[in-house]
């Protein structure tokens, strides 16, 4: 077997197995062996409810005292099972599970596992606090079946409706069995100098460890290989980094003199800063390759929108690409209305997917012509049918989004045209220069004086019957809230929220009257589309989202963000998702909700309360990550690699760096670590990192 052989081969992936494998882009056997895990368990022995201690994953043995009660609430049914030991009691909580009341029998023992989180306040024994220790669907092992698990590291993916973890470590077993590996593609000098064990025993060990020492082995050489292929491409990519010489001189017109007069606020001194280094760059002597990284809110885009009108003025063509559909029309909307209301110069068009044939059609005419001065769309921007006349700078909003070729493609429908790419992420200097390593580093590190500071709180699990109440009230005064959760449905993880069930839970919590929605990744663009339209529209109150809404349309009436799970995030991820609101003239306020109560995890949190400035965060997060966060902390989302995480992996981002220097000073070995790598690793992983 080799990477390109088809899942079908493996014995018991028939065709219906496989299309629930493809549902997770999984078609051969190389992408099946580069599906991590999501995560690893670790069974303990089962403890008491006096010991279970609130935000862990714990397991008691104990006995159900009284007949299970069920109630349905609208569409969900609850059962409610009470449960006690020789040293308390514990309430346990099932959703849609209504054949429970007939499984667990009063007087029976069983063994719960679960997440333990502490309930209403009530005075009674086995109480922390006088707060209840509840479960929320914890799973229902026979205690032989447990005890053979105790201490062995199991494997969890992330699945999809109608395929088990049991089937993926199946196929797992056969494909690592079966499959032939390349040579090993470093030289022996950097294995050793970095201390990399094979990628063979990486694979294996990512799936299957020994333990926890062995799996934090495997997990560097698959970072240390995510990162050497992202920085190779980066730095061999001579159109990206060489000083080419600059075909479109521009001169600073009238035009944006008269934009920046006539505008309602002035710019802060960072964004004069920033702007000051583009017009430098845009009338040197050779190409702009420019980042402009800032908060959200603190005016990239209105420094783009200055960067295309110089452009328009000298006579030429801008570009600006955006990754969805809904901020490319809210680009356009916008420019559109400044081009009106201040008579700049664009004629603007705009390009994207779900537009008609015919509307396409007269969209390429007007762009091949050179009558519309900027194009503003998404991706449909680079595709082969559209024809620039004179496109002189291209611009991408949240670039990191964009595969490499995405935005080489785009640059390349002009006569090298100059490049200015936004981003939201803050991320440290210090690993900005290699991850934007062809590209000039601008920062705007200041917001408007007219922005409110957003109102922090980090809470345990017990605070979300509050939370509710404070939703509720928000969208009375004719607010809307946003509620983020760490997966799309259950089953993915048994121990973490998810977006379908729990949009369900808070139609069950808050009035009738307010309109609750869902939103994930996995919904076909157009469906994505109409409900992030709804919700601009106020046709939605409360939205429950993944973190797909990270880069979304525009809410200023949006004034709540709740996150379950927070722990499960990086600060700077947190710190993105919390840009949704604040936008308006209304105080906004956000909830981070932590399953976990330990010290640790509420002083990280706690970093967020006390801050709104994304650098801070950034450069702490950065101090924070150790190994035990490895595979807790969900990777912060700037950068898509598989496994690897810019700040828990700050050093092997470094020597990834270092290795790729080193290769390129010595050539004849760097070309035999490319064609090898090519063949063993590239052709698995092409096209999975963007930037």
């Amino acid at each position: 077997m080799n990477a390109n052989t088809p899942i079908t081969a493996l014995k018991g992936v028939g065709e219906k197995t496989a299309k629930l494998f493809q549902k997770l882009d999984i078609a051969s056997v190389g992408d099946l062996l580069t599906f991590f895990p999501r995560d690893y368990e670790s069974f303990q022995e089962p403890v008491t409810i006096e010991t279970a201690t609130p935000g862990e994953v714990c397991a008691v043995y104990a006995a159900v005292t009284a007949i299970p009660n069920v109630k349905k609430v609208r569409n969900l049914t609850i059962v409610n099972v009470n449960i006690r030991d020789a040293s308390g009691n514990m309430q346990l909580t099932f959703f849609n599970m209504p054949f429970l009341k007939n499984v667990l029998k009063p007087g029976g023992y069983y063994l719960f596992r679960g997440l333990v989180q502490t309930g209403v306040k009530t005075v009674g024994p086995g109480n922390a606090g006088g707060r209840p220790k509840i479960m929320e669907q914890p799973k229902i092992y026979p205690l032989d079946e447990y005890r053979k698990m105790i201490g062995v590291l199991q494997p969890r993916y992330s699945l999809t409706k109608g395929l088990t973890n049991q089937a993926v470590l199946k196929a797992m077993r056969q494909a690592l069995t079966f499959y032939e590996y390349e040579p090993e593609y470093y030289p022996a000098h950097i294995k050793a100098k970095y201390d990399l064990i094979s990628y063979k025993e990486a694979i294996a060990s990512m799936h299957f460890p020994v333990d926890f020492e062995q799996l934090v082995e495997a997990r560097k050489r698959i970072v240390f290989d995510e990162f050497f292929e992202f920085i190779l491409y980066l730095r061999k990519n001579k159109e990206l980094t060489a000083k080419l010489p600059n075909p479109y001189p521009m001169f600073e017109t009238a035009d944006t003199v008269r934009f920046l007069e006539q505008l309602p606020f002035p710019l802060t001194k960072a964004q004069k800063k920033v702007w000051q280094e583009i017009r430098e760059d845009m009338g040197s002597h050779f190409c702009m390759n420019r980042l402009i990284q800032g908060d959200v809110g603190s005016g990239k885009t209105i420094i783009a929108v200055l960067a295309l009108l110089m452009t328009a003025a000298n006579g030429y063509q801008g570009a600006l690409m955006a990754p969805t559909e809904v901020l490319a029309v809210q680009h356009f909307e916008n420019i559109k209305e400044y081009t009106e209301k201040y008579n700049l110069a664009f004629r603007p068009v705009l390009l994207v997917g779900s537009m008609t044939a015919k509307e396409k059609r007269e969209a390429y005419g007007l762009i091949a012509s050179g009558e519309a001065n900027l194009v503003i769309g998404t991706h449909a921007l680079i595709q082969e049918k559209v024809q620039y006349k004179k496109l002189a700078l291209v611009v991408t909003d949240e670039q990191h989004r964009f595969g490499v070729r995405q935005r080489e493609g785009l640059a390349e429908k002009g006569d090298m045209p100059h490049v200015l790419v936004m981003s939201a992420t803050p991320i440290p200097r210090t690993l900005a220069i290699i991850l934007y390593g062809d590209l000039s580093i601008s920062v705007i590190d200041e917001l408007p004086a007219n922005r409110l500071p957003i109102k922090n709180c980090v809470v345990n699990t017990s605070y979300r019957p509050k939370a509710y109440e404070f939703i509720a009230k928000e969208v009375s005064l004719g607010r809307q809230a946003y509620v983020i959760c760490p997966q799309v449905e259950e089953g993915e993880l048994e121990d973490l929220e998810n977006v379908v069930d729990y949009a369900e839970k808070l139609r069950t919590a808050l009035p009738a009257h307010i309109q609750v929605a869902h939103l994930h990744g996995k919904m076909r663009p157009e469906e994505k589309k109409r409900i992030m339209e709804a919700f601009a529209a106020k046709n939605i109150d409360v939205l429950v989202s993944t973190t797909v809404i990270e880069v979304g349309i525009n809410v200023p009436n949006a004034t709540v963000m709740m996150v379950e799970n927070a722990e499960r995030f990086g600060l700077a991820q947190l710190h993105q998702l919390r840009g949704r609101v604040g936008r308006g003239e209304h105080q906004s306020y956000c909830i981070f909700i932590s399953t976990k109560e330990n010290k640790d995890t509420m002083e990280r949190l706690q970093i967020l309360n006390h801050s709104n400035d994304g650098f801070y965060i950034a450069s702490e997060d950065l101090k924070l990550r150790g190994p035990g966060d490895l595979f807790g902390i969900r990777q912060s989302g700037e950068f898509a690699f598989r496994v690897g995480d810019i700040y828990t992996d700050a050093s092997v981002l470094q020597q990834a760096s270092e290795a790729v220097e080193e290769l390129l000073k010595r050539d004849f070995e760097l070309e035999e670590v490319e064609n090898r790598f090519l063949r063993a690793h590239f052709e698995m992983q092409q096209n999975k990192f963007i930037i």
